[in-house]
């Protein structure tokens, strides 16, 4: 599974801070997403990261 941003983020850094091997957070002030595929050990960080996203930002890819 992989994950992606979209252009509704708003920077508030709570993907980044849910799941750091997932989200981080771009010298533009937006979070990104690794491009690979989710590590096992995150699948159930990064899914709470997408479902506590405020403005529902993330997505799967």
């Amino acid at each position: 599974m992989k994950y992606h941003v979209n252009d509704g983020c708003i920077g508030c850094g709570l993907c980044a801070g849910t799941c750091p091997e997932v989200f981080s957070m771009s010298d533009a002030g937006a979070a990104v997403a690794i491009e690979t595929e989710v590590p096992g050990e995150a699948l159930e960080s990064a899914a709470e990261a997408m479902d506590g996203c405020p403005v529902g930002a993330i997505e799967e890819a």
